[in-house]
């Protein structure tokens, strides 16, 4: 077997994979990651990535109605010689022949990167390439919390930035699964703090897409997970900060809503199963959103979105310091309430 495990991958970038190998298959389900690595596996095989005759670009579809194209741009010599890159981007149709045509043949100095979507294990292609000794295949599957933070330490520091501890872990919960949208973010934040050395948590708060929700995810998870004195502490750091009752309120209750519907949804399933078919929920809430699925009863979360829905409007109609009384009283009665439920 060449398959290699997603937590070698980044090691065999670095170092560059074992010039015998013919073939480089890289697919997974995160598109963006797959074709950042693709890019990386091709463009370092060359001198000159611009340059055409060392790097060929060709389609899937095109190999799948022409399988002998491929053996044919591996056995070209370039035109000053040195090595070359195939690069193979995603297709429609099965160009598994082309890929298994090359395998047979004696290819020397071209480095062949097969970009693909997430394959089944009973794929054709990704079938091919593990079974072949003169193969390798990277699965590449959402970063987890290790890989983010490494990517966010790796990309900043090129762009001569550096980021403050908490700034990165609040950072990194905003951030999705796809690589290229976590870029994309990075990135942003760099050109916003370009010049400034550190990266605050004041930096991180005034230009990332989802990090108002994501810190106020830490107040509803604690208090929908049962626990009171992380609730209290929070919510007054909201507080102190000017944030609006109201605003947590309405966060709690769209929350509140979203766990009565997956728990209705999910009648029948562990609180495991329910998490999994949770589309869009952050992997490092997994396991405190599967905490409160398995303290609150489909009866109990309707109840609390009827205080919560009292609240909000209660919130609307009052002054600050009133608004934060009764907001502050209804997450705190939430934590316990969840809390005697454990």
């Amino acid at each position: 077997m060449t398959a290699v495990r997603p937590g070698d991958i980044e090691g065999l970038l670095r170092r560059g994979p074992d010039p015998r190998i013919a073939v480089i298959l890289v697919y997974g389900p995160d598109t963006g990651l797959v074709a950042e690595r693709a890019r990386r596996l091709a463009e370092s095989a060359v001198p000159d990535p611009s340059d055409p005759f060392a790097l060929v670009k060709l389609d899937g579809d095109t190999l799948a109605g022409d399988p002998g194209r491929l053996v044919d741009e591996a056995g070209t010599v370039g035109l000053f010689g040195g090595q070359r890159a195939i690069w193979v981007r995603p297709g429609s149709r099965n160009y598994a022949p082309a890929v298994d045509a090359v395998l047979k043949a004696d290819v020397a100095a071209t480095r062949i990167v097969v970009e693909a979507g997430d394959l089944a294990k009973s794929s054709p292609l990704r079938s091919l390439c593990e079974r072949s000794q003169r193969a390798l295949a990277l699965p590449c599957y959402p970063d987890d919390a290790r890989a983010l933070a490494e990517l966010i330490d790796s990309r900043l520091q090129a762009e001569g930035l550096r980021i403050a501890r908490d700034a990165r872990e609040i950072f990194a919960a905003s951030l999705g699964g796809d690589r290229r949208a976590s870029l994309g973010e990075i990135e942003k934040l760099a050109l916003y703090a370009r010049g400034r050395g550190e990266i605050t948590l004041e930096d991180v708060e005034a230009i990332a897409s989802d990090v108002s929700g994501s810190v106020l995810n830490a107040l509803i998870d604690a208090a929908f997970a049962g626990q009171p004195a992380d609730t209290e502490r929070t919510y007054r750091r909201f507080q102190v900060e000017g944030m609006d009752a109201s605003v947590m309120l309405g966060a709690a209750l769209r929350h509140a809503l979203t766990l009565l519907t997956v728990r209705l949804d999910g009648a029948g399933q562990s609180p495991g199963q329910m998490v999994a078919n949770w589309r869009g929920l952050h992997f490092r809430r997994q396991r405190i959103v599967e905490t409160q699925l398995a303290r609150w009863s489909p009866d109990g979360l309707r109840r609390a979105v009827t205080r919560l829905q009292e609240a909000v409007l209660a919130c609307r109609r009052a002054d600050g310091d009133f608004a934060h009384a009764v907001a502050g009283d209804v997450f705190l009665r939430l934590a316990l309430e969840a809390g005697r439920r454990g």
